[in-house]
């Protein structure tokens, strides 16, 4: 007997033992075991439709396939390294037990299509999940939200104050990236969705098949529609791949901020100690390493982007066997991904915002002077000379060192006569929320309809 089922009787000598160790694919590919057996029993029950398989081999086939895959959920499933992967595993272990009604499962398909519709299946499952936890992240935004709405927050630009928001309108921030991530991951999700099986290697079969059939029951909209492509495609792991880095870069920027809002620097959160770790050495310290290592991985997931970018960047049409290489880094950006977001979950929940420290700093920075600017534009002063205007003011108030509210209106005054005491109104940080008025801005009432949408949606969703 051959030492693969992929080695036909062409081959005179059985693979050298360094070619094994050096093709194989199992100590990765085996995850894919669910999949696989999914979809040679689709197959199986379609060459049985089509007069390929009698009824009674058909059962054979998928009665053995699932205590195959009993097997090696139990671990009790053997491994040999000649059998390179996972594909060639099951169907061994199938012809073993049944002999010749075993042999006929791969009629009319080859490896290409099999791992090609295995892949698919896979990532379609794990772009679920990530789906299911970015919502369960954006609850955990949206859970903050009327527990934290009196709360003012300075908005930075440049990493320098700016302007003072409320704490949901920063909450639901996060909630918005994450519903782009979302659909990032449906529209990945909807052009994979397509099923390679029946294919075959390369150019089709002679076989009279039913793609429509197969590609119904593992539920995809479709078969591919051209076997050069199908063959060759991997565009859409290197797609999922890119929403994993867009997904890991938000994390890693969220991460980011809480490491420095969690410093006595800042002083502006306290993160729940079960995500932290101390010091060898310093026996005060409370480290923030959950975040730091969401940061750190998101480094991985990108660079699994690359990896695949330059994997398929020469390869010629149709099927080459660099394409073994491409479920590592794709395997490896799903796996961290989702450890990333179970862990920000309830590291959003359970974090604190150090509300003292927070209000106690506030009026620092001048978060209210272009709520100033514009006070003197609605006055009807040009946006430019009141920008000016404002800037010397600020100057003038940084010289007293007191906030804008505080300075005495004369002194505002030597610099733009027009101002009245009504200017107290929208000044400091709190009146200055208030004045906001504009659709998708941090005003109180604007915020709150934020809220309340989400609400609705993400209830549905």
């Amino acid at each position: 007997m051959a030492d693969s089922p992929s080695r036909s009787g062409v081959f005179q000598a059985k693979t050298d033992k360094r070619l094994e160790a050096f093709a194989e694919s199992i100590s990765f590919d085996r995850r894919m075991y669910h999949q696989d057996i999914r979809g040679s029993i689709a197959h199986a029950d379609m060459l049985c439709s089509v007069g390929l398989l009698t009824p009674e081999e058909f059962s054979t086939i998928r009665d053995t396939l699932r205590e195959i895959e009993a097997e090696i959920e139990a671990d009790a499933f053997p491994i040999r390294l000649e059998l390179e992967d996972i594909h060639m595993h099951i169907e061994q272990a199938l012809i073993d037990r049944i002999g010749d009604v075993g042999r006929k499962l791969h009629t009319a398909r080859s490896r290409n299509d099999q791992v090609s519709t295995d892949v698919r299946i896979w990532i379609r499952e794990a772009l679920d999940q990530v789906d299911a936890r970015l919502a369960d992240l954006q609850r955990a935004f949206l859970s903050r939200c009327d527990r934290d709405f009196d709360v003012i927050l300075p908005a930075y630009t440049h990493l320098q104050r700016a302007q003072p928001v409320i704490a949901p309108h920063y909450w639901l921030a996060y909630v918005e990236k994450l519903q782009r991530d979302r659909g990032r991951v449906a529209d990945c999700r909807k052009r994979l969705n397509e099923c390679s099986l029946g294919v075959a290697a390369v150019a089709g079969t002679t076989l009279e098949i039913d793609r429509e059939q197969t590609a119904k029951a593992l539920e995809f909209d479709r078969p591919t529609a051209n076997s050069l492509d199908t063959s060759s495609d991997r565009d859409f792991m290197l797609e999922s791949a890119f929403v994993l880095s867009v997904i890991a870069s938000h994390l890693s920027g969220w991460a980011e901020e809480w490491i420095l809002w969690s410093t006595v620097e800042f002083d502006f959160i306290k993160l729940p100690q079960a995500f932290c770790t101390g010091s060898s050495i310093m026996p005060q310290k409370v480290n923030p390493d959950t975040l730091e290592l969401t940061r750190g991985k998101s480094a991985r997931v990108m660079g699994n982007l690359q990896t695949l970018m330059l994997l398929v960047k020469n390869l010629p049409l149709a099927y080459n066997r660099d394409l073994q290489e491409d479920k590592p880094p794709v395997f490896d950006s799903f796996d961290t991904v989702i450890a990333s977001l179970e862990l920000a979950i309830p590291i959003v929940e359970g974090s604190e915002l150090r509300r003292e420290s927070i209000a106690s700093r506030l009026e620092r920075g001048y978060l209210d002077a272009t709520t100033l600017m514009e006070w003197m534009i609605r006055k009807g002063m040009p946006q430019r000379r009141a920008h000016h205007l404002v800037g010397a003011i600020v100057g003038e108030a940084m010289e007293r060192d007191v906030p804008l509210s505080e300075l005495p209106l004369e002194a505002m005054q030597m610099h733009a006569p027009e101002i009245d005491d009504s200017v107290f109104e929208i000044l400091g940080s709190k009146n200055a929320v208030n004045a906001f008025v504009s659709y998708g801005s941090s005003a109180p009432a604007q915020v709150r309809s934020q809220v309340e949408r989400w609400k609705s949606q993400l209830a549905s969703s």
